[in-house]
């Protein structure tokens, strides 16, 4: 037996010896634990006073779009530094990255001056931040759980699924929402996770995304919803999870609490002319947007306590798809992954019937950071065009280029906003894309607004991406095949292949396309 097969073998042998193990495996036992509300918003609080003060006569909820992304982590920063009663936190992913540590920090800093911090986390990308979280939950008024949580070999991405190999089905649940909330006033929703790559602060990739920041009667329904998933059966506490590690560096060290703080660099304007909330909120009122809103959220026991198909029938992109089909005259909706099956087609062939205009804005196969993803969108993209839909792919050499959403440097662009506007008048804004696993296996939330200037302002930051950072997909005249258009200065660009890949990266998708399941996706 050569090297080669003996190191095969062992390989193999040790993958059977950590799935044996993972029979084994488990969480530990949950522990009663008595149930946290959030307190009501003290009106004392000066991010109280603030949002009072910028609110009209009669409004239910305000709204700031943040399409640049340093505007947003900005956004963050500042509600951060000036809570003084509670901050909530609940994300997907929060690395430990500069992005990550400087929030983290600034979390820290928050609770040192008595500020109550809540920090709900995803358990499925914390190998890297894991330490650093369950440090910063040792801190005096700072708590921190995971969701749904790996139960051993945590140091490793693919040693935590081996090892657990018979709970894939528990596993497979992972908590997607995005949320930040300030004294109970003040709250960002959108797309954005906690890292480099979602503010545009990557060398390697950074994603064109969508914030709000809200303000006004929907905060409190955002409140009790991450209530719903702090008390829920889903989350344990990081330190009945996570061992510390011998030696391991305190969180003050970790984060170099000594020196100043990183600074961000924030340009004048963003792309809808506002500038970074810190000055108004200096000067005690705020320029935003009023409308009716609701707040909508999967429940956190999705699809442990419910059928596959009532899972589905209740989510959020079931209330998604049913204010699509409540449109009259138009759509507009961006998604990084966009996966719309069978029932999706049929809802979208209904509004072409209706004579309902259609605008997709989605990755192309060199944008999309899942390639397998991007095979189940291509199944439909000559079906969409055929009904009749506008149908574009974000171009990462042209997002790089236009520069409209920050500066991406030599570093590859991609969508990653979930957004929707209807009839001009409505908008949704959350963490959901249109894809078979949104609607069955992740939780998902977003807000709904009905403002018609705020759904200028979402169809405008859709246009510049479908027209600077984007190209456009047509059906050609002689056979039907796909083409991909894009204007290079005054001239008009044709392509006949997907643009900007290589050889082996399309016929990899075209091989792998027949052999995955949707549901898979």
């Amino acid at each position: 037996m050569n090297a080669w097969a003996r190191s095969l073998l062992r390989t193999a042998l040790a993958g059977v010896l950590l799935a044996l193990l993972g029979a084994c495996g488990s969480l530990p036992p949950a522990r009663e634990r008595p149930a946290e509300h959030a307190a009501a918003a003290d009106p004392g609080t000066a991010l109280a006073k603030i949002a009072a003060a910028s609110t009209p006569p009669g409004e239910h909820s305000g709204f700031r779009l943040m399409p640049l992304g340093v505007y947003s982590l900005d956004a963050r920063l500042q509600l951060a530094q000036r809570a003084e009663r509670s901050l909530v936190v609940q994300y997907y992913q929060l690395e430990n990255d500069a992005t990550g540590r400087l929030l983290l920090r600034t979390l820290r800093e928050a609770a040192a001056r008595g500020v109550k911090v809540r920090v709900l986390v995803d358990d499925l990308y914390t190998v890297k931040s894991q330490q650093l979280l369950l440090a910063l939950s040792e801190t005096p008024n700072v708590s921190v759980r995971l969701f749904n949580p790996f139960c051993c070999a945590r140091d490793g991405f693919l040693s935590r699924f081996v090892v657990s190999i018979f709970d894939i089905h528990r596993l497979n649940h992972r908590m997607h929402n995005k949320l930040f909330i300030a004294d109970g006033a003040m709250a960002v929703v959108g797309g954005r996770n906690i890292a480099d790559e979602y503010f545009v602060l990557s060398e390697a990739q950074n994603f064109i995304d969508m914030d709000a920041l809200v303000v006004g009667k929907v905060v409190p329904q955002l409140e009790s919803i991450f209530d719903a998933y702090w008390n829920s059966d889903q989350i344990w506490p990081i330190a009945e999870i996570v061992r510390k590690e011998a030696g391991a560096a305190t969180f003050d060290a970790e984060i170099g609490m000594s020196g100043p703080p990183p600074k961000v660099v924030l340009p004048p304007s963003d792309i809808l002319g506002y500038g970074p909330i810190a000055e108004e909120l200096d000067g005690g009122r705020m320029g935003l947007l009023w409308g009716e809103a609701r707040a909508i959220a999967d429940p956190p026991s999705k699809p442990t306590t419910l059928t596959a198909e009532d899972a589905i029938a209740t989510s959020v992109t079931m209330k998604v798809w049913a204010l699509l089909l409540d449109a009259k005259t138009e759509v507009d909706l961006t998604s990084p992954y966009l996966v719309p099956g069978e029932r999706g087609m049929a809802a979208f062939e209904d509004l072409a019937k209706r004579k309902v205009k259609l605008t997709l804005l989605t990755n192309s196969l060199a944008a999309n950071d899942e390639p397998l993803v991007h095979t189940g969108y291509a199944r439909y993209r000559e079906r969409l065009l055929k009904g009749g839909a506008d149908l574009y792919e974000l171009s990462p050499q042209r997002t790089t280029a236009s520069m409209r959403f920050g500066s991406f440097g030599n570093s590859l662009g991609r969508l990653h906003a979930k957004t929707a506007a209807i009839d001009k008048t409505r908008i949704f804004i959350g963490s959901m894309n249109l894809d078979p696993r949104s609607a069955s296996q992740n939780t998902e939330m977003g807000v709904v607004v009905d403002n018609p200037q705020l759904a200028r302002e979402m169809l405008r930051i859709i246009h510049v991406s479908k027209l600077q950072n984007s190209y456009r997909l047509r059906l050609s005249k002689e056979g039907g095949t796909l083409e991909w258009l894009t204007n290079d200065g005054e001239k008009e660009v044709i392509l006949t292949s997907e643009p900007e890949s290589g050889f082996f990266q399309r016929l990899y998708n075209t091989l792998i396309s027949p052999l995955v399941p949707e549901m898979l996706l």
